[in-house]
This record gives C-alpha cells, structure tokens and sequence, in this order.
C-alpha cells in the first residue's frame, strides 16, 4: 500500500463516505420521485419525506463541520473559517443564479434570501452564541478592528443592496445606468476586503488573548508558521479535506432547495405566511456554519464566531447581489431589491444593535438575549 493511499485513509473516515454517499443518495431519490411529490403529497408522505430530508442534511452537517474544524485547525483563522464561509456562500449564489436562468419570475429571490440570511446570522446564530459563551465563560475578549471592519462592509454593502434601490431605482430596482456602477462598487470593495483580510490584516482576525494587544499588521503569531508554510506542508491534507468538505456542502445546499416546494405545501396546509419557507431554507443552508459557530462559541473562541457569520454574510452580500445585477442585465429580468420598511427598519437596528454589541471589550450573554428578542420580532414580522 502507497504513502498515498495510507494519507487517504487516514484523512478520509468510513463516516465520511456514508455521509457523502447518503447525501448524494437522497438527492437522486428525490430527484426520481419528483413527479410523484409534485402532485398534490398526501399529508403523511409530505411529513416523511421531510423527516427524512432533515435528517439525512444533519448527518452531512455534522460531516461538514469535521472537515471545517480541522481545516481550521491546520490553517488557522482567518483562512480556516473563510473555506466553509466561501464554500457555503459560493454553492448558494450559484444556486440562486440559475434559479433566475431558469424558467418563471424570480424578481425578488436574491432579496428574500439575502434578507433570510442576514436575519438568521445575525441575529439567531450570534445570539445563541453570545448566549451560550457568554453563560459559560461570563465574557469573551474579541478582536475589536477585524469585528469593525466587518460591520463597515456590512453597513456599506446592505444599504446598497436594500436601502438605495428604494429611493432611486424604479419600482425597487435598479435602472441599467445604475446598476452597472453597483455591480463595480460592490465588487471592488469586497475584493479589496478579502485581499487585505488574508494579507497584512489577517491578524485582525485572530483570536485575542487576555492583556494582550495584537499588531494590526501582524498576520500571524511570532514563530508561527506562515500560511503558505502550512500549505506547502500540509498540502495533501488540505486538499482531501477541502474536497471532502465541497462534496459533502452540495448535497444540503441540493436537498435545501429541492424540499422548497414541499415546505411551502405543508406550511401553507398549516396557514403560515410563504416567507416563512425562505427563512427555514436558509437556517438549512447554513446549518454547518451555524453549528461550528455554536461550537466555537462554547469552546470560547468569540473570534472564530464573529469570522464565521459576519463573514458569511459579508460573502453572501458581496456575491450575490453583483451575481443577480447581472443577470438581470443579460436577460433582461426585473431584479427588486428594495425591501419593505419594516424589514428596511429590521436591518437597521440589527446593524445598530451589531455595532453597539461589538464595540464592547467583552461581549456577554445579555448582548445575545438582545439579538435574540430582535430575531423573535422578525419572525413576529413574518406573520404580520
């Protein structure tokens, strides 16, 4: 037996295996029986094929965060939480991209999903985070310029995404002339995020420790290893678990938005408002992140959680939004962006609530409770 093949199996859990081959597995059989659930499902098969749907996106959840955790671990933060973010958040504007190619109107999808995400992560994850770290470690030290600057693009790319289109574009979206700039403004500065974020401000990003100021310009600790160093050492392991951790994200991302049709049956059997399936798809879609987020949440690591969701959604605005423009231009579709007031009110505290949040030395239960109530008043939104 090769060296090779020894790494592979080491690297490569039988777990792993049964969780990409049940994954790829419930993606075929739905996609089979996709003429029988798109009649009319009979209320006990729509309950089982949803059960079953669930359950097999956890295992592969689970699988996905192995393979995140130690990718972190042998990268480091930044770079180990920015695989899972890209990887996550680049499967869903791909998804979400030819949802538009295809066919029917899907105006306002890159809205409802950006609006879904942003209220899950930074409310619903964060304040369980905060809640939960914050309880069993009283408050956690986070490093204050990479947390603002992460808030700095949100603030910029939301209002972009939702605010500015309700005031100057027609009917909630932008005009060609504008969206063009929009579509460069937002590239630009995303891209100069994420130069800056894996260069000379990677140490912004780290872990702090008690009574310890890090240099702005450090990217890594003295005496630690650079991270092309650790690529070029560990290279075969970093890709194994990159491609195991991709193979094992598609399947959740699939299975997500192929179950979109059978949540909105049974919720609009139950009377719940349609809005609420977007939001239950995207809590689904980002299942993996969300559970390494609690993870590092309870294991102290506040620096891992603010990379992990406000980094995600940094990605999530910073690609979808200049994805969809610009489809819309090509195949001359209507994209609204514009969102309702009180969702547009809804943004605004939970930016303001961020800033406060973050601005703080030590971040503690008592801020996650706050998120916490202003994700309860969303989903009140909901069924308003």
């Amino acid at each position: 037996m090769s060296s090779t093949t020894r790494s592979l199996k080491q690297l490569v859990a039988a777990s792993d295996v049964v969780r990409i081959a049940l994954g790829w597995g419930a993606f075929g059989a739905l996609l089979l029986a996709h003429p029988l659930l798109a009649a009319p499902v009979p209320a006990p098969l729509l309950v089982v094929a949803l059960a079953i749907i669930v359950a097999v996106i956890l295992l592969c959840a689970f699988g996905v965060v192995k393979q995140a955790e130690a990718l972190a671990h042998r990268l480091g933060d930044p770079y180990g939480s920015l695989v899972l973010t890209l990887s996550i958040v680049l499967i869903e504007v791909i998804l979400i991209s030819a949802v538009m190619l295809g066919p029917g109107e899907h105006a306002t999808i890159a809205r409802d999903s950006v609006m879904a995400v942003s209220m899950i992560i930074l409310n619903l994850v964060i304040g369980l985070a905060l809640l939960l770290g914050g309880t069993r470690h009283r408050g956690m030290a986070h490093n204050r310029t990479g947390t603002s600057a992460y808030l700095a693009m949100l603030v910029v790319l939301v209002s972009l995404a939702f605010g500015l289109p309700a005031l100057v574009g027609q009917d909630g979206a932008y005009t060609f002339a504008q969206a063009i700039p929009v579509v460069v403004l937002t590239v630009l500065l995303y891209g100069f995020f994420l130069f800056r974020q894996m260069g000379a401000q990677a140490g912004d990003f780290t872990e702090v420790e008690e009574g310890v100021t890090r240099r702005a310009s450090t990217p890594t600790d003295a005496g630690a290893p650079s991270i092309r160093d650790t690529l070029r050492v560990h290279r075969t392991e970093v890709i194994v678990r990159l491609t195991v951790l991709v193979v094992t994200v598609i399947p959740i991302v699939l299975l997500s938005h192929d179950m979109a049709a059978l949540l909105d049956d049974g919720l609009g059997r139950l009377g719940a408002p349609a809005a609420l399936a977007g939001v239950l798809i995207a809590a689904i879609v980002f299942l993996p992140e969300s559970i390494t987020a609690l993870r590092a949440a309870l294991g102290g690591e506040i620096q891992r959680v603010i990379n992990l969701c406000h980094g995600a959604l940094v990605s999530t605005v910073g690609l979808t939004i200049p994805a969809v423009l610009v489809i819309g231009m090509l195949t001359d579709q209507t994209v609204i962006l514009a969102e309702t007031s009180a969702d547009l009110l809804l943004l605004g505290v939970t930016l303001l609530l961020s800033a406060t949040t973050f601005a703080a030395k030590r971040v503690t239960a008592m801020h996650g409770a706050a998120h916490l109530v202003l994700f309860a008043v969303y989903v009140l939104v909901l069924f308003s």
